[in-house]
């Protein structure tokens, strides 16, 4: 079966602002640990990968999601608490069973992030009962 994909050129573009909840300061779990009050890698790549998704949210039927699976990005520069940043997702082609997007994320002061991200079209069941297994002992 050949299955849909968004037309090559296709984009979505995502605006935020950075939120404490989303800076670097609350991944530290350990004492000693300290990490700047800036958006976080792990916030700008998910929010990367929310832009990427929305454009293949009219291919899903029901039942199905898109997960992440692969990630080229690199995070080039600090974007402060407070400040407005835009995600954007361009879609580049399918290689079986990949959707594969060109990404890119700006604050006022220019590129805050760039790369590639892969997502697949899944069952969420099949993906979930997957997950179960890791709760296995």
């Amino acid at each position: 079966m050949t299955r849909s994909a968004p037309e090559a050129g296709a984009t979505a573009t995502l605006e935020l602002t950075v939120s404490p909840a989303m800076a670097a300061s609350r991944l530290a779990c350990a004492p000693g640990e300290r990490y700047p009050e800036v958006l976080s890698t792990p916030s700008l790549i998910g929010h990367l990968e929310r832009a990427c998704a929305r454009l293949l949210e009219p291919f899903l039927a029901a039942g199905e999601l898109s997960v992440g699976a692969r990630i080229e990005v690199v995070h080039v520069a600090p974007t402060a608490v407070g400040a407005t940043f835009r995600c954007h997702a361009t879609f580049v082609g399918l290689e079986a069973p990949l959707y594969w997007f060109d990404v890119r994320a700006e604050d006022a002061a220019g590129t805050i992030g760039k790369g590639r991200i892969a997502r697949a079209i899944v069952e969420e069941a099949a993906i979930m009962s997957r997950a179960a297994r890791s709760l296995a002992p």
